[in-house]
C-alpha cells in the first residue's frame, strides 16, 4: 500500500537525519575519546544491554577487525563475574541511550575500582553514566524512527555510526593498512582481494634461479630441488632475463635430444617473460595467468630483480581458483 511506502521513507529519513546530526558533535570530546583508545595498552571493552548490546557487539567487531584489540562484555554477565575480563589497562565503551540502564550503572563503581577508563555513548549527557565517565559522546536525538517513538531504531543507528567513526579514526591514527586488513581476514573474500603477490610467492630455496650461462642440467636440478615447474634466468645483477619451463624442456628435447643438457640455458629459455611486481595484488596475478594461458609467473621487485615465483597452484591453495 502507498501508506506503507510513505512510512518506510519516513523511517529512513529519520534515521538518516539522526546520523547527519552527529557531525556537529565531532568535537573535543570525540578527540579525547580517540586519545584514550589510541593510547590504550589493553583492549577496548564494549558493553550495552538489549538492542544497544547488539550494537556494542558490532562496534567491538569493527575495532577488532581494524587492528584494535576489543571484546564485547554483556553487562548482566559482568555483574556476575565477567568483570574479571576487565583490567586497568582497558578502555570501556558503554552504550546506553538513557544513561540509566540498571545493568550498566551497577558496573560503574567496580570499573572505577579496577581503574579502567570509561567512554559513554549516550543520549543523555546528564545521566548517571555520563557523570561517571571520563569522556561522553552525545548521540541524543529528538525522536526514534519507530512510529510510536518507542522501539530503539534511530538511537541505535546513531550509536553504531558514532562507534564506527571512533573505530575507523583510531585505525587511521595507528596507520592501519589494507595489508593489515587482509592479514586479519585470511578466510574471507574481502581479505583475499587484498592479498599481495609477495604473500603467496615462492622464495628462497623454493624459487629456483640460475644465471644465463648455467647448463640446462644445472637448471633442471634446481627445478627438481625446489619442486617447481620452471626456473628463472637472471643476469649478474639479479635482474630477470628469462624463464625456463617444462614446456621449453619438452620442446627442445624433441628437437635436439638429450644433448641440450650440457648447453647454456639462456638461448633455450623464454626471453622477456611475462612477470609481475611483488606488491601487486594476487588477484591481478591470477588474471594475468588466465589471460596469457600460462602456469608460472616470475616475481620481480621495483628494480626488476627476480625475487620470487608464483605458480597457479599457489593461488589454488590460497583459494583464488
Amino acid at each position: 500500500m502507498k501508506s506503507d511506502l510513505l512510512l518506510a521513507k519516513k523511517i529512513l529519513k529519520v534515521e538518516a537525519q539522526a546520523v547527519q546530526k552527529l557531525t556537529c558533535r565531532i568535537n573535543r570530546s570525540f578527540e579525547r575519546a580517540l586519545d584514550l583508545v589510541e593510547q590504550c595498552s589493553g583492549r577496548v571493552v564494549v558493553t550495552g544491554m538489549g538492542k544497544p548490546g547488539f550494537i556494542a557487539r558490532k562496534i567491538a567487531a569493527t575495532f577488532a577487525s581494524t587492528g584494535t584489540p576489543s571484546l564485547f562484555l554483556h553487562p548482566a554477565e559482568a555483574i556476575h563475574g565477567d568483570l574479571g575480563m576487565v583490567t586497568k589497562q582497558d578502555v570501556i565503551l558503554a552504550i546506553s541511550n538513557s544513561g540509566e540502564t540498571e545493568e550498566i550503572t551497577r558496573l560503574l563503581s567496580t570499573i572505577k575500582k579496577i581503574g579502567a577508563r570509561l567512554i559513554a555513548l549516550t543520549g543523555n549527557v546528564k545521566s548517571t553514566l555520563a557523570k561517571n565517565s571520563d569522556v561522553v559522546l552525545n548521540v541524543g536525538l529528538e525522536q526514534e524512527a519507530c512510529p510510536w517513538n518507542l522501539a530503539p531504531t534511530a538511537s541505535t543507528t546513531a550509536s553504531l555510526a558514532m562507534g564506527d567513526a571512533l573505530a575507523l579514526c583510531v585505525a587511521k591514527r595507528k596507520g592501519f593498512r589494507e595489508e593489515d586488513f587482509a592479514f586479519l581476514h585470511p578466510g574471507g573474500s574481502l581479505g583475499k582481494k587484498l592479498i599481495k603477490v609477495r604473500d603467496l610467492m615462492r622464495h628462497g630455496k623454493a624459487n629456483p634461479i640460475v644465471r644465463g650461462n648455467a647448463t640446462v642440467e644445472k637448471a633442471l636440478l634446481a627445478i627438481t630441488s625446489a619442486r617447481a615447474g620452471s626456473c628463472t634466468i637472471v643476469d649478474h645483477n639479479g635482474k630477470l632475463k628469462g624463464i625456463f619451463t617444462d614446456g621449453d624442456l619438452r620442446r627442445h628435447l624433441k628437437q635436439n635430444g638429450v644433448s641440450i643438457l650440457s648447453k647454456p640455458i639462456a638461448p633455450l629459455s623464454t626471453k622477456r617473460p611475462v612477470a609481475i611486481e611483488e606488491n601487486k595484488l594476487a588477484a591481478e596475478a591470477l588474471q594475468l595467468l588466465r589471460d596469457r594461458n600460462i602456469d608460472e609467473l616470475p616475481v620481480v621487485d621495483r628494480k626488476g630483480r627476480a625475487v620470487g615465483l608464483l605458480d597457479v597452484q599457489d593461488l589454488l591453495k590460497a583459494g583464488f581458483v
